[in-house]
């Protein structure tokens, strides 16, 4: 999926929802969940939303990679409603995973894609040794454009 934006356009955008850019002369990254690029409109508030992991309601934290994933993504949804956002808002997100490989990126993606839809942000991950807390496999954060 690319958009084209004019200059003019991104200049003057009044929207306050972030613009995907995935130039044709890259390769699409939407099947792995995420965008080349997201371009934020001038005159927008910003939100920083510190990492979610995969703690439920309670405090319990299962000792399941998928588990955790899904729930630090459930969360993000729960830290975006109590700021009034939503996830087309987000325009980029990092994640981090304890241990990383490719078995692992399939429940990323699954779980990007069904928060996100097709308005994918921005998205790095960073594969790291261990978390704050060690049962800790999977930490997630966000910008987040507000109007």
């Amino acid at each position: 999926m690319t958009i084209a934006i004019p200059t003019s356009t991104a200049a003057s955008e009044t929207s306050s929802r972030p613009s995907i850019i995935n130039p044709p002369n890259l390769s699409d990254p939407t099947p792995h969940g995420y965008s080349t690029a997201v371009l934020v409109p001038a005159g927008v508030r910003m939100a920083f939303l510190s990492g979610q992991g995969g703690h439920d309601a309670t405090g319990g934290l299962s000792a399941d990679f998928a588990t955790q994933v899904k729930q630090a993504y459930a969360n993000l949804g729960t830290a975006l409603e109590g700021i009034g956002a939503r996830p087309d808002q987000v325009a980029k997100l990092t994640v981090y995973v304890v241990d990383h490989d490719m078995s692992k990126l399939a429940v990323l993606t699954e779980c990007v894609k069904a928060m996100f839809g097709k308005t994918l942000p921005a998205q790095t991950l960073v594969p790291v040794p261990r978390l704050a807390i060690d049962p800790m496999l999977f930490e997630v954060e966000a910008v987040v454009v507000l109007p």
